[in-house]
């Protein structure tokens, strides 16, 4: 029996395939639980139609992250660390501050998006990539300079 799936399966396949099952596995399990329907020739030009919206949807995100990257990549951020004796620094640099960094430069990127493997903890220029989409990844030229 054919069946379109409602959703990610994990043994048969992710949401929107056309699968060959077993009568009474779709009958018994996919069915009653609202992971599948029937696979109609209307239901297919529905899953068709479906399928291609989100390939739309899924470019025009892609389109606007390679936007926001060229908008990031122009810009550099200053960060003022405090140094004691030494030049041994008081506090870091961290994630959380890049993120406020950036909205106060109107740009709305989230915690996650932000890769910074570890605190930034003395001076110098660096390169922090932020990751937009899953195929496009910026790179933020951060300055610290001493306070």
């Amino acid at each position: 029996m054919d069946v379109i799936l409602l959703a990610d399966v994990e043994t048969l396949g992710p949401q929107g395939a056309v699968v060959k099952v077993k009568p009474g596995f779709a009958r018994n399990y996919l069915l009653p639980k609202g992971l599948a329907v029937q696979a109609t020739t209307q239901q297919l030009k529905a899953a068709e139609e479906v399928k291609r919206q989100r390939a739309q949807r899924a470019q025009r995100l892609k389109e606007q992250a390679q936007a926001q990257k060229q908008k990031l990549e122009s810009r550099s951020l200053t960060f003022k660390l405090h140094l004691g004796a030494d030049d041994k620094p008081f506090g870091a640099i961290t994630t959380h501050d890049v993120v406020e960094a950036l909205h106060r430069e109107g740009m709305g990127i989230e915690k996650h998006a932000v890769h910074l493997e570890q605190p930034i903890k003395s001076l110098g220029i660096f390169e922090v990539p932020v990751r937009l989409h899953p195929e496009v990844t910026a790179t933020v030229k951060l300055w610290v300079v001493k306070e």
